[in-house]
């Protein structure tokens, strides 16, 4: 907020809170008359005839003289209260509340005595010549008198009221201070014309309590470390003491002693405003001059012990200097005054230190960041001259100084120092100025580019493969800073070299512009393989003889390094779009053989649900299928690999034959590219296919079925095993389809002739089959699916335990067990022991994983059930004839037995 603004918003501020207080008072002063109102008591008789009548009635007369006597005592009584209150409070608003009460109140009783019936009570006592009326006078005129005092005394101090409240409640102590001379003069207004304030003994009292007052709030707002001599201790223990002293420790100690000057008064006993307390305040007064006078004896001390140690020469003569303008103690200033000769002795340490820096950096002086030797020598050399000249020119501000005895040895020293820097500085200047007048000319001639590699080629004369620098020499780039330095510095720049220095843009250019582009050629050399560098050869070689005049024939004081840059950079943009395309050609070749590499060439078909898995020849069925498919769309990716390589031939050389010698090796590049992709396809086909043998998920099933004597797989074993064989030759076999190159070209090789005319088709296939690592892995799948083969043939061994069922001849046992003629019991044993074979075969699980092959054993249980069942169905029919043989002879014998008896 800006100061007006502020100041009209603190008055609007005190505005308000006084008229809050005038408010609450009206308040207090209305509740005070409602409660305490005096009331004159209207007489009991009828006072509406006329006063002569009434005087002549006897009774009449009576009645109202005791109406007025209570008049009086109460007026009396009221008078008394009022004369024996007195102001509530110690300020001046007390002194205009009192008398505001006062008016209030005899103002109160003044009207009641004027009303028209008391006044008739009156008329009615004085026409009855009563002797109450010499009492009732005095009484009377008291009253008024005092009613016009108390009226007055209000009216005039209402005047003053608004000073006595910016003194009691105003937002600030200036406030105060601002409203005291108004206030002044507004009680002289009113000693002039008030009839009552116009006394000593009535203005005396008002006068002790504004008083009062402001030594209230002197007491709120005043700082005693503002108040006494506090800061002048504190200017001259300041900062400036400690950074020439460099005893900040005891310095701090004094500030501390300095700082415990006023604690005596911040914890007084006593009121310091009160009269009665001046002799306490004279002994607190007179302790703190004595401690004033020790803290300054030993300031005195410490600064002339301090200046024996000075670490600076020249901050020690502006804190004199500051001490001549600053408000200090009188005697601290006079002994700093008398300290010249020990900034003058300091002064002379500091020229010996600057001296044997200068002359121990002498041949190897610190440079600041980029200056070049010879203007960063010359500059460090001045900057420590100036460190020695600025405070030598500061002592000029006082004559006394250099003039004295002291001073005139200092000034010699001084100058004696300044000569032999000068004469250094001339030294440097001058060996530069023959150095460079010298080497220039030669520097200037040195061609644009050098050469950082490069193998000879005799029959072209040309740097082929060369690697090119920018040949711009540091030295050169050195004299330029030099050069524009040493002008800064004062000095005549030779003309050649302040020519080359002002073309420094320039040269910046140029060097910007040829260092992008060889950055840009060797950043476009290294994206080519070694492939792409022989098919690229005879345009590197064409670069090569535009960059050529760059190292043969421009050097730095040619006129056509510009147009130089600019074939440059065609000619790289030239190369740079070959070289784009024929990336994109790559790109596209090897997409391709992405695409050929990333193929499964054992996609078996996914189960139908958890339990129906494919048979084994279903299985591999489908893989073979799948790969035809497959096989159709590599063999067209792979031909499209031929096309793409012509159309880089074309590129290159302008031709598309498919077979340029130029483009030989590029062939072989990518015909080795090709083998490399279809190692990999197969080789990590195969060894993905036999993690899925090894793995623990059931790929495929095979039945379990009783042929008698035997039980064997469907299909067997064997087949499987050809099967697994068969499918891996075929995965191998692939590469067939991919015919190999004819020598030197892209083209595919036509069938060739063989033994006995038969036709033979060069494929990878001969390189590819006898692969050691492809071999291995072909060789692994066949033998792990018949490792898993025999743990399941041996799984089944707990099978034969049931060969008695098919393995014996059920007739001739049967046959053999009749002829013995066995009990029912033996019957019954065999015909448990073959139910308990039924049963048991039962509880055998019907499905066994091992590996990537699921065995199915529900068909063998089956198979094994009915035969127990066959030999119980036997069993059953040979005990049912026994049983009717054994009846009939029975049913004979007692046919036999009847006829006897």
């Amino acid at each position: 907020v800006p100061g007006e603004a502020y100041h009209s918003i603190q008055l609007i501020r005190d505005e308000f809170l006084m008229n809050i207080q005038k408010f609450a008072g009206s308040i207090q002063r209305i509740m005070q008359q409602l409660e305490g109102e005096i009331k004159l008591e209207i007489p009991s008789i009828s006072v509406e005839r006329e006063v002569s009548d009434l005087a002549a009635d006897p009774e009449a007369v009576e009645a109202l003289e005791q109406c007025v006597i209570s008049w009086l005592n109460l007026i009396s009584a009221a008078i008394e209260d009022q004369l024996k209150k007195t102001p509530q409070g110690n300020g001046p608003l007390a002194e205009i509340e009192f008398w505001r009460e006062r008016n209030a109140t005899l103002s109160a009783l003044h009207e009641q005595t004027k009303l028209p019936v008391v006044r008739k009570v009156l008329d009615v006592i004085k026409e009855a010549d009563s002797m109450l009326v010499a009492n009732l006078q005095p009484v009377l005129t008291e009253l008024f008198k005092l009613h016009m005092e108390a009226s007055d005394n209000v009216r005039f101090l209402s005047t003053v009221e608004r000073h006595f409240k910016n003194i009691t409640h105003g937002s600030s102590f200036h406030v105060v201070l601002e409203t005291i001379p108004s206030m002044m003069s507004a009680l002289r207004m009113v000693w002039i014309i008030s009839r009552h304030y116009n006394k000593d003994e009535r203005m005396i009292p008002l006068m002790e309590r504004i008083a009062w007052e402001i030594a209230e709030r002197v007491c709120k707002v005043v700082n005693l470390r503002t108040l006494f001599v506090m800061e002048e201790f504190y200017n001259i223990f300041g900062p400036e003491l400690k950074a020439v002293t460099g005893d900040p420790k005891r310095i701090d100690d004094v500030l501390c002693r300095v700082d415990s000057l006023v604690t005596p008064m911040e914890n007084l006993a006593f009121d310091p405003f009160s009269i009665k307390s001046s002799q306490y305040w004279k002994y607190v007064m007179d302790d703190f001059k004595i401690e004033v006078l020790v803290i300054e004896k030993e300031a005195k001390n410490f600064i002339d012990e301090s200046f024996k140690t000075l670490r600076s020469a020249e901050a020690a003569f502006d804190m004199l200097l500051k001490f001549k303008h600053i408000r200090s103690r009188e005697a601290i200033n006079r002994q700093m005054m008398m300290k010249f000769n020990d900034i003058l002795a300091q002064y002379c340490k500091e020229i010996d230190i600057v001296n044997k820096l200068f002359v121990q950096n002498l041949d190897n002086p610190p440079l600041y960041k980029n200056h070049p030797p010879v203007a960063g020598a010359i500059y460090w050399e001045r900057s420590l001259f100036f460190r020695i000249k600025h405070t030598i020119l500061r002592f000029q501000e006082v004559e006394e100084i250099l003039d004295s005895e002291r001073g005139r040895e200092v000034k010699q020293k001084y100058l004696e120092v300044g000569r032999t820097m000068k004469d250094y500085e001339d030294r440097k200047y001058e060996q530069w100025r023959e150095t460079t007048e010298l080497v220039l000319p030669t520097l200037m001639k040195k061609s644009l580019l050098t050469k950082t590699s490069s193998v000879a080629d005799e029959t072209a004369n040309l740097e082929k493969g060369a690697m090119f620098a920018i040949n711009f020499s540091p030295a050169l780039k050195e004299i330029i800073n030099e050069a524009k330095y040493l002008e800064q510095l004062g000095f005549s720049v030779p003309e050649l070299a302040r020519n080359v220095a002002l073309q420094e843009d320039k040269f910046l250019r140029y060097t910007e512009g040829i260092q992008r582009m060889l950055d840009h050629h060797h950043k476009l050399l290294g994206t080519l393989n070694e492939a792409e560098s022989l098919l690229l050869d005879d345009h590197s070689q064409e670069l090569m003889r535009v960059f050529r005049s760059g190292y043969k024939r421009l050097n730095w004081s040619s006129l056509g390094i510009a147009d130089y840059i600019t074939r440059c950079k065609q000619a790289i943009g030239k190369f740079e779009s070959l070289v784009h395309q024929i990336h994109k050609n790559a790109d596209d070749i090897s997409n391709r053989l992405m695409l050929i590499e990333s193929i499964n060439l054992f996609k078996y078909p996914a189960p139908k649900n958890e339990e129906d898995l494919p048979g084994v020849k279903e299985f591999f069925e489908h893989i073979e299928r799948e790969r035809a498919k497959d096989v159709d769309h590599m063999v067209r990716w792979y031909l499209a690999i031929g096309p793409l390589l012509t159309k880089v031939e074309g590129l290159v050389i302008h031709t598309n034959t498919g077979k340029a010698p130029k483009l030989g090796s590029y062939y072989e590049y990518w015909e080795r590219k090709i083998y490399e992709v279809l190692t990999k396809l197969i080789l990590k086909n195969l060894q993905s296919f036999n993690s899925l043998i090894l793995g623990n998920v059931p790929l495929f099933q095979t039945d379990t079925i009783l042929t008698a004597p035997e039980i064997i797989l469907h299909p067997n074993a064997s087949e499987i095993d050809k099967m697994c064989v068969h499918c891996v030759r075929n995965c191998v076999e692939i590469t067939k389809h991919f015919v190999r190159w004819m020598h030197g070209s892209c083209i595919e090789c036509p069938p060739q002739k063989g033994e006995e005319e038969e036709l033979v088709i060069i494929s990878f296939y001969g390189d590819i089959s006898v692969n050691p690592q492809i071999i291995e892995q072909a060789v692994m799948i066949p033998q792990n699916v018949h490792r898993i083969l025999m743990s399941l043939m041996k799984y089944l061994q707990k099978w034969k335990r049931y060969r008695p069922l098919w393995k014996l001849d059920k007739a001739i046992v049967m046959e053999k067990f009749a002829a013995k003629r066995p009990p029912c019991v033996a019957y019954d044993e065999k015909l448990q022991f073959y139910s308990k074979i039924a049963q048991d075969v039962l509880r055998h699980p019907l499905i066994k994983d091992e590996h990537c092959i699921r065995l199915q054993l529900g068909p063998l249980a089956n198979t094994v059930q009915e035969n127990a069942k066959s030999w119980v169905t036997s069993l059953g029919k040979l005990l049912n004839e026994s049983a009717k043989e054994e009846l009939y002879s029975l049913h004979e014998e007692m046919e036999v037995a009847d006829h006897w008896f």
